[in-house]
Formats: C-alpha cells, structure tokens, sequence
C-alpha cells in the first residue's frame, strides 16, 4: 500500500548533517564545577564531550536576527497565552572517534577503546587570571575553567518543518554556521569556540511525494546513518551582513618569550614554566592522524588583555582624558574599552565584545630545543645577599624570527567613534613596533616582538578621520 500524505500544513522537511571542528579549543559549560576547576564542560551519558542542541540553536538565532530574520516565526515564542513552536530542530552535536564514526548513544567502552578518545578522560584545564590597570590580579581575577582540545571534530543534524518558501532561512542558517564570526560555547571572546565545517550535506523532502515520504518515515534518528546522505551542500554562501572585518596581525619574538601556564615543570627544574596545548589532526579521508602536545600556545586572552590595557591608554592620550580634569577612565568605564570589549554594569552584561580573538596554535616538533631555563635571583641592596625566597627558575621559548599569525575579528561598529578606531590601531602599531611586549615577565625582558598587520592603518579611516 502507498503511502500518502494530502494537503499538510507544511509539506517540505529541509535537511542537514554537519561535521565540524574546533579550530580554538571550545568550553561549551554546565554552569557547575568542583573541587578541580571554576567551570566544567558538558559531558554525554559516556562522559564525552557533547554541544548541546540548545547551544547550536541559541548562536544560529542569534545570528539570524542580526541579519533582519523574524526569529520568532521560525524558532517559536511564548507571549501570555499566546505562542508557536519552533519549526527548526537541532540536535546534539556529538563526538567523532577515531574512525570518523560519530558517538551516538550509549557506548561506555568508547573510551576505553578508541585510541583518540581514551584522551577524553582527562580534559585540559586552562588557567586565567585578569589583571588591572595597576598591573596586578584584579579582586576575583583568578580562575580556570576546563576546554575540549582544538581539533575536536563533532557532528550534529538540523531538520527544518516549512513550507517551500522557506528554504532561504534554512540556507541562511547553513551559511551562517560557515560564517567566519560563528562561535559555540563560553569564551568567545577569549579565544574559544571557532569552529571550521569539514563536511555539510543537505536534504529537501517534499512529503506529497511517495518517495521522499518513505525516505523521511525510514531516515534512523541515528547520527551515524550516512547511507540517507548523498547530497553534498554547494549552495553559494550569503553575502556576510554581520560587519565582521578580519586582521591578520603578525608577529615575530626578538628573542625570549613565555606565555606562563600558570604551574611548574614536572621534573621540578623550573618554577615557571610556558602553556603547552595539545591538538587533534585528521587525515584527508576523515581519520584520526596524531594527538601532539608539541605546540606552542598564544592565548587569546593574554593578546586581548595587553590591548585593552594599551587601548584605554591611547584612548586617553588622544582624548586628552586625564584624572586631573576628571575625563580619565580605566577597565569597564572606558568608552573605547566598552565599544571594542563589552562591559558589565552591577555584575549584568551590558553589551558584547566587537572584538574576537583566536587562539594560536603553531606546531613545534623540536620542544625540547626551544625551552630555555633562566635563572633568576633577587639581591638586597643591602646585604647583597639573596632575598629569602626569591630564588627561582623560569622555562621560556627562544624562536627569534618565527612568525606568528594571530587573527582578529572586529565588527565595524565598535568604529563608529573614530577616536576608538584611533585607539585600537595605535595599540596594533605599539604591538609591531616593539612597543608593547606580550606575555609573561616582560619587565624580565621577555615578550618583545615585531610585526605587522592586514589590511593596513589606512584602509580604516577616510580623509576626513585622517589616521594618525
């Protein structure tokens, strides 16, 4: 017997099946934690790292409000005794094994098994600690917070219930998971949660027709069910409408630097030591290749926290803002700081950062030649003797010359004051000029470097704002 499906409200299901990366380590948060880390990321059933459903729809709505979209008449809302459901479905992004296989459903010896994922039971824990214009930890400035590796590869599937006309919105919201400003999870704005598409198949059913019926009414709910995808997505992208403008800043050490990791070596040869990440890399055909720890790390958050320092300053300068007549701000306060980085006002958010900064991850084969162990020793003046307790070794990375590219994302609406788009690229021009070191123990000589960025200075201002 046929089956059929007369005249329904709405006809069509638009599909997809998404495989993605996480280029930045991701931190997509339970809002818990214990007696370990401040933060912990969501774990699955078998304690692997999952994204949320709720996650991937909350930035996907986001975003497409942002491009003029009426959210609500495709992802539902509640007003009094009035409301509509969503007409679009996400489902949770869940993990990929070695084998390019997805981790659907129970499966406990997942970890005990695969040769990438017994690496999960132990997740990286980053530390932070937020510093103030004196130059010291601000009040609660010190915490951590646990991230899933960058190379993490997830797969999770959208089905949209619509009519025909609808197909722009879905495409849209395939568009926008490509777009280059996309972010999932906590710490956007220090650097976690860019994610790359590796892999974007889609699908359009109409349920009048036997044939699409029966495919839909047979599709398994099953993330592994690659047999119902044979469609690879090809649409052009949309143009992007969210003012997202990319810089390349490059940068090139002098000599010594050190992006501290916050602890000490594990042979106890130095009492500071730099962060060191871990990666996944994949093969071509979707296979597990390597798990290093052989990469230095730029954190995007000690990049973001120099500028900002440095941004306030010539926000100052150039505004002639000073304390003396009272015009002077620092932190939250600051116009520039608020316009680039976002604030918060009585502990609430006020308005999100423009400004987003990735992560750097550059590998680095030859570790152990790099590392250098300096030591270093605190004399009284006095007695020209040691100071009790200031003794210490710290580990720095020597790689003159090396460039390193750290990309930067500004929406051009944190430009529209031109004395804060002066400010933020005086800050760029402090960085490759060598006047402004990055990192830790840079009043040690550590942190100089030189550089430069794309597109230049000039392409920002008219002749009117001028640029200097």
């Amino acid at each position: 017997m046929a089956i059929e499906l007369k005249n329904p409200k709405y006809q069509y299901r638009f599909l997809a099946r998404i495989v993605v990366e996480a280029s930045t380590p991701l931190a997509v948060g339970t809002g818990g934690k214990d007696i370990i880390t401040d933060a912990l990321v969501a774990k699955d059933a078998n304690g692997l790292p999952y994204i949320p459903g709720t996650s991937i729809a909350g930035v996907v709505r986001s975003m497409l409000k942002q491009i003029g979209t009426d959210t609500d008449k495709f992802f539902g809302f509640q007003d009094r005794n009035d409301g509509e459901g969503s007409k679009i479905i996400f489902t949770e992004g869940k993990i990929i094994d070695s084998e390019g296989r997805v981790i659907d459903g129970m499966n406990l010896d997942a970890i005990k098994k695969d040769i990438l994922l017994k690496n999960y039971v132990e997740l990286p824990i980053r530390q932070h600690v937020r510093i103030n214009h004196k130059g010291v930890t601000d009040k609660t400035g010190k915490f951590d917070n646990q991230i899933v590796f960058a190379g993490t590869r997830f797969c999770f599937e959208i089905e949209m219930v619509a009519k025909k006309a609808d197909i722009e919105i879905f495409e849209d919201a395939l568009s926008l998971i490509k777009n280059k400003a996309f972010r999932l999870g906590g710490g956007s704005r220090k650097g976690y949660g860019k994610i790359e598409v590796i892999d974007l198949q889609s699908k359009t059913l109409n349920l009048t027709k036997t044939e699409d019926l029966k495919q839909y009414l047979e599709k398994s709910s099953s993330l592994n069910s690659g047999s119902f995808w044979n469609a690879t997505y090809t649409k052009p992208d949309k143009e992007d409408a969210s003012n997202w403008t990319e810089i390349i800043l490059t940068i090139r050490p002098d000599d010594f630097f050190m992006f501290g990791s916050g602890m000490g070596s594990d042979d106890g040869n130095a009492d500071m030591t730099p962060v060191r990440a871990r990666k996944v890399s994949w093969n071509a055909d979707g296979t597990f290749k390597d798990f290093s720890n052989k990469y230095i790390l730029i954190p995007a958050s000690s990049v973001k926290g120099a500028i900002a320092h440095r941004v306030a300053f010539h926000y100052n300068k150039n505004t002639n803002a000073t304390i003396e007549n009272g015009k002077g701000t620092v932190g939250d306060d600051n116009p520039a700081i608020q316009s680039l980085f976002g604030y918060m006002k009585d502990g609430e958010p006020v308005q999100r950062g423009n400004v987003l900064i990735s992560d750097v991850f550059e590998q680095e084969p030859n570790w152990d030649d790099i590392a250098k162990l300096i030591n270093h020793v605190a004399i009284d003046r006095f007695t020209g003797g040691a100071i009790d307790g200031a003794l210490f070794t710290e580990q720095t990375l020597y790689k003159k010359g090396q460039n390193f590219a750290i990309k930067l994302l500004v929406n051009e609406t944190a430009f529209k004051d031109v004395e804060v788009k002066k400010a933020f690229f005086d800050t760029l021009d402090d960085i490759s000029n060598g006047m402004l070191p990055l990192g830790g123990g840079v009043n040690r000589g550590n942190g100089i470097f030189s550089g430069s960025y794309e597109p230049k200075r000039e392409t920002f201002f008219n002749e009117k704002e001028g640029g200097k």
